[in-house]
């Protein structure tokens, strides 16, 4: 038989074990805002989505001492957002998921929309990121499939063998110069690099400009075009 007051405890304490749900719950979700805490773990990760790379290339990439860039890998593996491989004594890293890359895709759209320090970055740095009219990735399909531009790559190689859009030329920011005269001047380029927020193709649409080539961004980069289902190509360029 209850007594009176029975019915009440163990509503009482349904609702602690409810309450320490959700406290848990929020606890896991707070170890994938531990890992975006810091800015070059946010940079590895752009990177990942970019494609699978060693522990010394994404040091490099990113302008990080070997140690430390495996210091943030490990948070990063600790929270489950990325993955490794090992072959023989090297270790890959890649991004843990496809949901990964939309994850920083969205912090990316969250802060342009709501920080206004990212507009003014990108203005003071004086390059095509701001204000010139981009290039829709309907608008590129279309122009691929007719033939006429020349889709440029101007990532790192490794970025573009790893994942690409199918018919662009491969042909690295650092390059573009010496090799500028091997384009067709009467064609209009459309560059593209890592996102949003990469800087890349700007600087290459600034330099194309400067000489007179007619020149423009992709609107985004090659995560948003492999996560909208465009055609996608994989491997070394003709002009390795």
């Amino acid at each position: 038989m209850l007594l009176a007051g029975e019915p009440v405890i163990y509503r009482y304490m349904e609702y602690r074990s409810s309450e320490q749900g959700r406290a848990d719950l929020y606890e896991q979700l707070a170890r994938i805002g531990k890992v975006v805490m810091h800015p070059k773990r946010i940079e590895l990760l752009d990177l990942l989505c970019q494609g699978e790379r060693s522990v010394e290339a994404l040091a490099s990439a990113s302008g990080l001492k070997l140690t430390t860039a495996s210091a943030h890998l490990q948070v990063m593996r600790q929270a489950r957002l990325v993955e490794t491989r090992r072959a023989g004594t090297r270790v890959y890293y890649r991004a843990a998921g496809e949901e990964v890359c939309h994850f920083v895709g969205a912090l990316s759209d969250l802060a342009r929309a709501r920080l206004a320090e990212v507009d003014q970055i990108l203005r003071a740095l004086d390059t095509d990121a701001h204000g010139a009219e981009r290039v829709t990735r309907g608008e590129l399909l279309e122009r691929v499939r007719a033939g006429d531009v020349v889709v440029l790559d101007v990532r790192p190689r490794e970025e573009y063998a790893a994942g690409h859009i199918a018919g662009a030329i491969s042909l690295p920011l650092e390059h573009l110069e010496a090799r500028l005269d091997e384009l067709d001047p009467t064609v209009e380029v459309v560059a593209y690099c890592r996102g949003p927020l990469c800087l890349l193709a700007p600087e290459a649409v600034a330099t194309l400009r400067g000489r007179g080539r007619p020149a423009r961004c992709l609107e985004d980069g090659m995560p948003e075009w492999r996560r909208a289902g465009l055609p996608v190509a994989a491997g070394a360029g003709a002009w390795e």
